[in-house]
């Protein structure tokens, strides 16, 4: 059904990907990633569409994440480009469109915008009770819930009750007849279930809404979410990203996923990918590796973002073996992917977490995880990677290593690091 569904919108970004050559030719001259009218109407030509239709299906693809808007030029988002094998991208991308469904519609006129955003937060209620109905439900009665709903939303905010209101009585002046304050909702719901309805989430006419069995789904998703997100083992939901990765330093691998999923489910999957990367770019390269774990956990809407910052040096080696492992190869065979200069900056960057928050025997251990086969051949290939923590990281080992001759040697690998000798 989803495939189905956006099928018209991934058949005009495809289109446009291959007309316009989205993002290289600039396909988008008003800065907004929308299609001129010249546009629109070479489109309609082409694939046998009146422009109305052309504009209607883009803009399904925007939202869809069929085709993404970087500083006012479109692109193809990862989504279209997994169309054809992945139907998890499809799938994703019809959630994407079910969360904006109150764009795709334009709200009816002479509402205020605060009365139609109290509607769009109440509106999850609304869906909810469609699901545990199973079936058709009149709208009077889900006119009266969204009244509900939005009259608790204001009475949690410490405002007037929704309606009429009386005027309080100012003696001796006679009590001066209620006056409504708010428009009615009706025309507000009539909006949300056209909109919804656009998406493919229900079916709504003859006075009655049904969600559809993609729709059920999505809810059913949706509340999962929540439940997960409530039920966070450590309870780092409203952490930072930094903060969060460093709650989940101490936990085992199977609860630092479980709190990974729980604090993603709580944000939207964009900004916690931005922020996961923004973490990695500290200088704690345990919130590095862990930022990159918790990345893993996000999958393959984080792909765009880390194929972006493979080209930095401090997220290179991290970031290639996502993709790797992303692409399908072994964890265990991703590091072949890795030159063997960026295998040595990943060692030392280890090393580094290992030596801030580790014990002295894991450092020593950590030697058994280098590509060189000798000590004096890893000695000589960490002085010329040039990571930043090379010096504290060779003291720490020479600290930790029993062997006195080995030990020795380290610290004189540590003294020319730090002189630039050789």
């Amino acid at each position: 059904m989803a495939r189905s569904g956006l099928a018209p919108a991934a058949r005009v970004a495809h289109w446009a990907d291959a007309a316009l050559r989205l993002g290289r030719d600039g396909a988008n001259p008003d800065g907004k990633g929308t299609l001129s009218g010249e546009t629109a109407e070479r489109a309609a030509a082409d694939l046998g569409l009146t422009a109305a239709q052309v504009r209607a299906d883009w803009d399904t693809a925007r939202l869809a994440g069929l085709v993404e808007v970087h500083g006012g030029t479109a692109r193809p988002g990862w989504r279209l480009r997994a169309w054809d094998r992945d139907d998890s991208a499809v799938l994703r991308g019809w959630v994407a469109l079910f969360d904006a469904w109150s764009l795709a519609r334009p709200e009816p006129a002479g509402h205020e915008a605060a009365a139609v955003a109290e509607v769009v937060s109440a509106m999850p209620q609304v869906l909810s009770f469609l699901q545990l109905s199973a079936g058709p439900v009149p709208v009077e009665q889900l006119l009266d819930l969204l009244e509900q709903r939005v009259t608790e939303l204001r009475t949690e905010r410490c405002e007037i009750p929704y309606g009429p209101q009386p005027v309080p009585v100012a003696a001796p002046s006679p009590p001066a007849p209620p006056e409504p304050t708010d428009a009615p909702l009706s025309p507000l719901l009539d909006w949300a279930l056209r909109a919804l309805a656009s998406v493919g989430a229900l079916t709504y006419g003859d006075g009655q809404a049904t969600l559809t069995p993609l729709g059920n789904w999505a809810v059913w998703v949706k509340l999962e979410q929540i439940c997960v997100a409530a039920q966070s083992p450590a309870g780092n939901i409203e952490q930072a990203a930094e903060d969060m990765l460093r709650g989940c330093a101490q936990l085992r691998p199977n609860a630092a996923r479980a709190e990974y999923r729980a604090w993603l489910a709580a944000r939207p999957v964009g900004s916690a990918v931005t922020e996961l990367l923004g973490a990695a770019r500290g200088e704690d390269a345990l919130l590095r590796g862990l930022a990159f774990e918790a990345l893993r956990v996000v999958g393959a809407p984080a792909e765009p973002d880390v194929r972006s910052v493979a080209d930095e040096p401090t997220l290179r080696p991290y970031a290639l073996l996502w993709l790797a492992e992303h692409d399908g190869i072994d964890p265990e065979d991703a590091h072949e992917v890795l030159t063997r200069e960026e295998a040595t900056w990943l060692w030392v960057d280890t090393a580094a977490a290992v030596a801030d928050h580790g014990e002295a025997p894991m450092l020593v251990r950590h030697l058994e995880s280098a590509v060189q086969p000798t000590v004096p051949m890893l000695l000589d290939e960490v002085r010329a990677v040039g990571h930043p923590r090379t010096v504290q990281v060779l003291v720490a080992l020479a600290a930790a290593h029993p062997d006195p001759a080995l030990a020795k040697a380290v610290r004189r690998a540590a003294f020319q690091v730090h002189t630039g000798g050789s």
